[in-house]
């Protein structure tokens, strides 16, 4: 048993001991009592067995596991039950090590009131007392023209009287100016009744879940049976709200006329976070997208964040949707609902589509983070820099290395430059590891580090003041290597930063220092370290790409490197080259050339 006293220990086996192979929910308490986790199982008695006989490869699941002084369990019948269950607990009790979602209370919804005579506006509170409510919506530009909408068409009222049946039958309340203006109806007056208001608000509804085209059909009929009895006032009224209602329509996204009612779901992630992006589409229209991010906590798998987000979405939106589209398959099972990986078609598109969507959000909150500072601040945290890391003088500039290599290919690296507490992205480098054969995180940044040093002395260029190495001790003392033969050790403070408790090592000592999470040093040196990993990223993946282009094209007997060049330079890829015209491409490379590529590739000459 991990890091518990004897009795504890004992204590604790005994409970694990009795725990049955059924789904179920499990919660652990520290020694006062407090809750600090909540789990979901398949098999209870698999599930929490393995946090005490497995070597536990995450620091703060070793504090969780430290923690605990008593399990509790309840077994439920699916693992649906489960997954609601424990969703359902970590908002009630928010434990320490839970993940959780961001808190949506700044995002706006569309209400409608639980009332005779609804009313229909916009809050950012959600309250459980029998309204209906509709979003979140990410943009109050299109809550403002929904609401606006609504009222143009259905005419609604927007007072808070009490209109009670009896009320209204004793005439207690008179028409107000919105009346007068064409803007109510007058239902405190009993000038529309119940039923005809609640046919306006049942469209209303309709339309909030993008069945927009019953409710169009509906005004269509209605026109022309006004119309029919030569009520022409009328059916030009039903026409004017067509109008309206089938200019909205056009402003949704319409992507495949094939897709009914379908969630999409997912995820993108940094060091940190989670980003998990929804979307909602009903009738081949995008009707809503929505974007949460989570805190990890235990290091959580992507599988298992995207589950707790879909449980915790749906439940929050209301969803209904019986089919569900992920990028990769979850192990989970949801009553009357299907999961779907789609790998090709407009299923496949919207799923892509999603995917961008989370990134562009990560990206956007790594740009908002990147906001430039004024210069009485950026001096203010400099200094603070300074102190928390006892340096000799403030890190003005400051260069942060990563390296990158996916399944071992393609080794490269990367250095990026903050100024002032500002990224100078002239100033970022890639670099091609060359001296270092395989994935070798320790030789490799030993290698970059001094190829870096070398020509900025070489240069006689100006030195930063720190340098941040993104990595443990391993990683330091390799990148200390290289600064020691260029004689630059202990003229340059270094330090490196750990990924998973975002521990702070120095040169030559082995306790690591922990920042406060909301500390401005760790917030600067977590910025250049998402940079740093982000700009090597991209530069790893568009040379893979360009390889394999360049490779592809390599194959074609007859076709060499001058012409490979060309190619790529004029056309930029192999797809984007099969849709020239001979001509174009014979104009670039030349007759013979382009003859010997569009027989490769049987294309019309």
């Amino acid at each position: 048993m991990y890091l518990m006293s004897v009795k504890n220990a004992e204590y604790i086996k005994s409970l694990v001991s009795v725990l049955p192979d059924q789904p179920g929910i499990y919660q652990y308490f520290d020694d006062t009592g407090k809750i600090i986790y909540v789990g979901k199982a398949k098999n209870l008695k698999k599930r929490v067995t393995s946090y005490f006989v497995k070597t536990l490869q995450n620091r703060k699941t070793e504090l969780l596991v430290r923690s605990i002084a008593d399990i509790k369990h309840m077994v439920v019948e699916t693992e649906q039950d489960a997954l609601l269950l424990e969703n359902n607990l970590i908002k009630k009790y928010q434990p320490r090590y839970n993940i959780r979602l961001k808190d949506d209370k700044t995002y706006p919804w569309i209400v409608i009131t639980n009332e005779r005579f609804p009313r229909v506006f916009q809050t950012r509170t959600v309250i459980r007392d029998g309204s209906t409510y509709f979003g979140p919506y990410t943009s109050i530009f299109t809550v403002r023209a929904l609401l606006d909408f609504f009222h143009k068409v259905y005419k609604l009222r927007n007072c808070r009287l009490n209109l009670s049946e009896e009320n209204v039958r004793l005439g207690k309340f008179k028409v107000c100016l919105e009346y007068h203006m064409g803007n109510c109806l007058g239902p405190c007056a009993g000038f529309i009744d119940q039923e005809q208001y609640m046919k306006n608000i049942n469209q209303i509804k309709e339309i909030l879940k993008g069945n927009i085209s019953g409710v169009i059909k509906y005004f269509k009929d209605l026109m022309r049976d006004y119309a029919a009895d030569y009520k022409f006032e009328e059916a030009a009224l039903m026409k004017d709200k067509l109008d309206l209602l089938e200019k909205f329509q056009h402003k949704s996204t319409v992507v495949s006329n094939t897709i009914s009612d379908v969630d999409v779901f997912t995820i993108d992630e940094d060091e940190n976070y989670a980003y998990v992006n929804y979307l909602k589409i009903i009738q081949g229209a995008i009707m809503q997208t929505y974007t949460t991010e989570i805190k990890k906590v235990l290091d959580e798998s992507p599988s298992e964040l995207l589950e707790y987000a879909i449980v915790e979405i749906r439940q929050k939106i209301f969803s209904n949707a019986k089919e569900i589209l992920l990028p990769f398959k979850l192990d989970i099972e949801l009553e009357g609902i299907k999961f779907h990986v789609p790998q090709q078609g407009d299923k496949k598109k919207l799923v892509e589509l999603s995917e961008r969507n989370a990134k562009y959000y990560r990206l956007e909150k790594l740009k908002h983070e990147s906001v430039p500072r004024t210069e009485v601040n950026a001096n203010r945290i400099l200094e603070t820099m300074q102190k928390d890391l006892q340096l000799k003088s403030p890190p003005i500039h400051i260069e942060c290395f990563d390296n990158s290599n996916l399944q071992g290919t393609n080794p490269v690296a990367s250095c990026v430059v903050f100024k002032n507490t500002r990224p100078s992205k002239m100033d970022y480098r890639h670099f091609n590891i060359k001296t270092v054969e395989g994935p070798d995180d320790f030789a490799s940044m030993e290698e970059i580090v001094y190829r870096r040093y070398k020509r900025l002395t070489d240069e006689e260029q100006v030195l930063p003041q720190l340098i941040v190495i993104d990595g443990g001790k391993g990683q330091l003392g390799a990148a200390l290597n290289s600064l020691e033969k260029l004689g630059l050790r202990g003229k340059i403070a270094i330090i490196g930063i750990a990924k998973r408790l975002e521990e702070i090592y120095f040169p030559g000592d082995s306790v690591p220092l922990y920042l406060d999470k909301n500390s401005e040093t760790l917030k600067i040196i977590q910025q250049l370290r998402d940079e740093a990993h982000r700009f090597g990223i991209t530069f790893h993946r568009n040379k893979r790409s360009g390889e394999f282009i360049k490779s592809e094209l390599e194959s074609i007997p007859g076709i060499g490197g001058k012409t490979i060049t060309s190619v790529l330079k004029r056309f930029k890829s192999v797809e984007n080259l099969k849709k020239q015209g001979y001509d174009e491409v014979a104009s670039e490379i030349g007759d013979s050339k382009a003859r010997i590529i569009f027989d490769f590739y049987k294309l019309t000459h």
